[in-house]
């Protein structure tokens, strides 16, 4: 049973610890960006070129932070088969705070109580988009420490994003990502390649506690992004240097050596111009670029410069966008489908670039790949890492499982209802007025809600909060599924969908750790 590994499950190095599967949620409903651009009264393109977004997912009152982690979490055990019990670390990475003291971890373990597993470890980490990358780590330093006791580690990323009214707005959106991380994953940590920045900035900060919105220098945090950028690369690649030496190679790392990058994506332009400054620093670092032909031509007048004096530089800029075109067409673009659609999700933001690639191509064409990832939070706290993908994509394998249970992400992104940016509009107003109310009923409706989805249906006189699930089948009742802060869950029917049942941790010949 779970937690009763064998001894020869718990050495020192689990095999190929990393993410088994993924499950992403993102808000039924969305504003139109270039509809935006006219309720706004800017110029055509602002948002759609000049922000590089399409689309804005968005909340209305019948969502919150607990109400999102509830449905992804629900949803990626029901899909992959799981039970409850076989599941021993859980940790939430938000930003959006809905109370000072409790976390959303204890409000998803009432998910768990049918089972009767209270034996969960972790709880909420925050600092901005980074939370979610900070309860990733922790979940597989559990995996690979002497605490593990041979169950999966679940890590949700959740937060909904919005602004005041002005130019930041169209920089929201909303979602969450569930990952189950366990050994023999087919997306491998690599052990040892992370280069990690963190620094003291406010570049991005929520200082009034009672407001959903934050206080942002745009300038200044994309100058904070772009140069923690430059400082985990330079990090990163000094370490897997120091590997291939150790290894009796010589050889130097570059872009190349990554099959694919994602970005933490506060818009998709921005992360166009990131693949662009990871050139630059291929080419700045490199003893002897080769300026007449390859990715390098015409590019020796920025022989000399110093990177920290560039994060404006237009002509920098603009010379490196065009230098890393294709190399932004065969590495990154694809991961931008969920941020090109949906905006910012903020902590979830990087894995739902992560999903998007995964989601857009075949198990053979990513098997054996490294992945870059990029993670950015404000304030600030930034890491590039590295996945490796399983060369097994054999049919039923676990890259099989994830890639399949990913492939649905364009049809739900394209099921969603577009709504007028007067009605988002109203629905930020309304979010901004009720936030912090007590004895508060939403107003949204439930109807628009995706089948399966967790909604708040009150706030009581002292801020307790209370959900249902909308039915994944439309003809069974909603208010049987209530959640009270004392009792269990219903039991809820299982999905039209379902993917192959994923086995326990440690179960079987699988579970086998390598020293």
């Amino acid at each position: 049973m779970p937690g009763s590994a064998a001894i020869s499950c718990l050495g020192p190095w689990p095999k190929d610890v990393g993410i088994i599967a993924m499950e992403l949620y993102f808000p039924s409903q969305y504003v139109d960006q270039a509809e935006l651009e006219q309720f706004d009264s800017v110029p055509a393109g602002k948002y759609t070129i000049g922000l590089g977004q399409a689309r804005m997912g968005f909340c209305s009152d019948r969502e919150d932070i607990n109400s999102l982690c509830l449905t992804v979490v629900q949803r990626l055990m029901e899909r992959n088969g799981l039970s409850y019990d076989s599941v021993g670390r859980l940790e939430v990475g938000t930003e959006t705070i809905i109370d000072k003291s409790k976390s959303v971890k204890t409000v998803i373990m009432q998910l768990f109580e049918d089972s009767g597993n209270t034996d969960v470890e972790g709880i909420d980490t925050t600092n901005a988009c980074y939370g979610g990358t900070a309860a990733l780590f922790n979940a597989v330093n559990w995996v690979e420490s002497s605490s593990w006791d041979g169950r999966y580690a679940l890590v949700v990323a959740g937060d909904i994003a919005v602004y005041a009214t002005g130019s930041a707005r169209p920089t929201g959106g909303a979602g969450a990502v569930a990952m189950l991380v366990g050994p023999n994953a087919p997306l491998a940590f690599e052990r040892g390649l992370r280069g990690t920045h963190m620094q003291h900035a406010y570049d991005f900060y929520k200082p009034d506690l009672v407001s959903e919105y934050p206080v942002v220098d745009g300038k200044l945090s994309i100058e904070c992004y772009l140069s923690a950028l430059d400082r985990c690369y330079s990090v990163y690649r000094n370490k897997i240097h120091a590997q291939w030496q150790r290894e009796g190679s010589e050889k130097r790392f570059s872009l190349d050596d990554f099959g694919f990058l994602v970005f933490h994506s506060p818009y998709c332009k921005l992360v166009q111009k990131s693949l662009a400054r990871l050139m630059l620093n291929d080419f700045l670092s490199h003893p002897s670029p080769n300026t007449e032909t390859g990715p390098f031509a015409g590019l020796e007048a920025f022989r000399d410069i110093r990177p920290e004096e560039t994060y404006f530089d237009r002509d920098v800029e603009k010379a490196f966008m065009k230098a890393s075109a294709d190399l932004f067409e065969e590495k990154t673009k694809c991961s931008l489908l969920i941020s090109n659609q949906n905006g910012n999700m903020y902590t979830p933001s990087v894995y739902g670039c992560l999903a998007s690639l995964i989601a857009q191509h075949t198990p053979s064409q990513i098997a054996g790949q490294r992945v870059g990832v990029f993670s950015y939070g404000s304030g600030f706290a930034a890491t590039l890492y590295s996945l490796r993908v399983t060369q097994d994509h054999t049919p039923g394998s676990n890259l099989d499982k994830l890639v399949s249970s990913l492939s649905d992400l364009k049809a739900r992104l394209d099921s969603r209802k577009k709504v007028l940016p007067a009605v988002f509009s109203e629905n930020m107003k309304l979010r901004e007025e009720t936030h912090h109310l007590a004895s508060y009923v939403p107003r949204g409706s439930v109807e628009d809600l995706f089948p399966g989805t967790w909604y708040l249906t009150r706030v009581d006189d002292k801020h307790r909060r209370e959900y249902a699930r909308r039915p994944l089948d439309d003809d069974l009742p909603a208010e049987s599924e209530i959640v009270h802060s004392t009792t269990a869950t219903e039991h809820i029917p299982s999905p039209a969908k379902k993917m192959p049942r994923i086995p326990a941790a440690t179960a079987g010949p699988e579970a086998a750790v390598s020293n």
